[in-house]
């Protein structure tokens, strides 16, 4: 069992993100089946087209971004949930003044993740 403070656990640099940070709130190694991650996007941040070979199961716990899955946009805020399949090419952008941060759960499977290049690149 696993009981600790979310400000114990350190905030670090998503690779090819935009003044964006995650925290693995719980590994891997402390929970059999699913990872439990926090992201938190400056205002103006984000991360760009990519996919992953796992499923995300998403809540937003504040600020707003636009989210794009596939072909459509969603302009999601505090509350909000999100699912993004397998595989389905997605990116973020923090559109408000305000840090966007969202809780993010994954299967505990390899994940390969792909940044996909914009169209006309």
């Amino acid at each position: 069992m696993t009981v600790k403070h979310s400000t114990d656990v350190e905030a670090k640099d998503v690779a090819a993100g935009k003044d964006t940070t995650i925290q693995v709130l719980i590994s891997s190694q402390e929970g059999p089946n699913f990872a439990l991650r926090k992201f938190s996007m400056k205002s103006g941040g984000g991360m760009p087209r990519h996919t992953n070979t796992v499923e995300h199961e998403q809540f937003v716990l504040h600020g707003e971004a636009t989210i794009t899955i596939g072909d459509e946009t969603h302009h999601v805020k505090t509350g909000d949930v999100v699912f993004i399949p397998e595989g389905a090419i997605h990116s973020y952008e923090n559109t408000g003044e305000e840090p966007f941060e969202f809780l993010c759960i994954i299967p505990n499977k390899d994940d390969k993740i792909t940044i996909v290049e914009e169209e006309g690149c």
